[in-house]
């Protein structure tokens, strides 16, 4: 028979005080984890390390700003030089325009001057027409001779133009021009040369093509130059 007597149970009470020590240790590593976990994410979010996301992004912010400023900034001297290029452009195309003025100017007076000078009878050097009104016209026409150098020509000078009107090809004459009737012609008298001017006036529909200068000196035979609409006026004046 055996004589070993049975295990005596502990009281609840006795077992509910020993665990609530170890649920107290529990709570306090958990939240003790907490903080921790807690201050490495504070840490990882505002410490200055390269691997930091704000700073990163601020980094990119810094650099996309100096970026559009140097964009900024070339693009304004883009624009500068562009202007800059075009007022060149400019004013190489008006010195162009002088120069061959200049040439033309020197051409012409070469004719009169020195041993080798070419002597020409009298003729029409050169026709200019620029648009006053809508129908009125002002010409300017140079004359010149050199065939003798004492003797000067005097005549009078009148124009025609030649055009169409209605579907038509139709020749206005001096008078026409002038609108009167017997006008008066132009009166010339020079040694070398002389420009003479005045002004027409064309019909409304007419569309000139041709100018045609007639010289009719006191001594000699009459002198007829034709120049075409286009070569004589502006380009941008009407019918030009």
């Amino acid at each position: 028979m055996n004589d070993t007597p049975p295990p005596v149970a502990k009281p609840p009470s006795a077992t509910r005080r020993a665990r609530g020590p170890r649920i107290v240790i529990a709570l306090a590593v958990v939240v003790a984890l907490a903080l921790l976990f807690g201050l490495w994410g504070a840490w990882q979010a505002f410490s200055p390390t390269s691997g930091n996301p704000q700073r990163h992004l601020a980094s990119q912010q810094t650099e996309l700003d100096s970026l559009q400023q140097q964009v900024s900034t070339l693009t304004r001297s883009d624009q500068i030089s562009r202007d800059a290029n075009r007022e060149l452009q400019g004013t190489l195309a008006e010195r162009d325009e002088e120069i061959a003025a200049l040439r033309a100017d020197v051409a012409f007076y070469e004719r009169f001057v020195g041993a080798t000078a070419q002597r020409k009878g009298l003729t029409v050097h050169e026709l200019r027409m620029q648009p006053r009104t809508d129908q009125g016209w002002h010409y300017t026409a140079t004359l010149t001779q050199s065939l003798s150098r004492e003797a000067a020509s005097v005549g009078t000078m009148r124009l025609s133009v030649e055009g169409t009107r209605d579907g038509r090809l139709e020749t206005l004459e001096w008078d026409q021009l002038r609108q009167r009737d017997d006008a008066a012609r132009v009166a010339y008298s020079f040694k070398y040369f002389q420009q003479v001017e005045g002004d027409i006036v064309l019909p409304p529909g007419f569309q000139p093509l041709r100018v045609v200068v007639r010289l009719e000196p006191e001594r000699g035979s009459a002198v007829e130059r034709p120049f075409s609409w286009a070569d004589v006026t502006p380009r941008s004046a009407p019918g030009a």
